[in-house]
């Protein structure tokens, strides 16, 4: 079984969630999860924490996924290539839903051929339809809303989940 790993960004929660949110995340790779949460400059009230995980490749879909039904959470999970396996991004705001990303090994977001050719087929020639269709594909509406949430969290603490065993 071949590790890889990731971060979990929570950029914003309801306090309420917070043991919740680490149930769940440490439940979706097998880990004990304690997250040290801070307050979201970005959004008074709510909270944020930054957690780095090892575990097997596939993880990140996991917690993405563990993570899906709670629609007040503004969060992303990543994960690196490994041995066989592309990396990823999932990114989720309670406005647009979750968007997904094949990565390569520098993060950027890798768009299929298949994608492109259905980007080109609904555009048919207009180059407007186009420029939308791609900034769809590159999830660009969920950089622009999480982005001012990102920022907030620089320099933030960073703690560790290893799947155990």
């Amino acid at each position: 079984m071949d590790m890889t790993q990731g971060v979990l960004f929570v950029h914003s929660a309801p306090r309420a969630l917070c043991p919740h949110i680490e149930w769940a995340a440490g439940g979706a790779i097998g880990a004990q999860a304690r997250f040290d949460w801070t307050p979201q400059p970005a959004a008074p009230g709510l909270v944020r924490a930054e957690v780095c995980w090892r575990a097997p490749a596939g993880s990140g879909a996991r917690i993405a996924s563990a993570l899906r039904g709670w629609d007040s959470l503004r969060y992303e999970v990543t994960e690196e290539p490994s041995a066989g396996v592309d990396g990823g991004r999932w990114s989720h705001t309670p406005d647009l839903g979750i968007y997904h990303a094949v990565t390569d090994t520098a993060g950027n977001i890798l768009v299929p051929e298949d994608r492109i050719r259905s980007v080109m087929e609904r555009a048919a020639g207009d180059p407007a339809k186009f420029s939308s269709e791609m900034a769809t594909a590159l999830g660009e509406a969920w950089d622009e809303e999480l982005d001012a949430f990102r920022h907030a969290g620089e320099g933030a603490p960073v703690r560790w989940l290893t799947k155990v065993g």
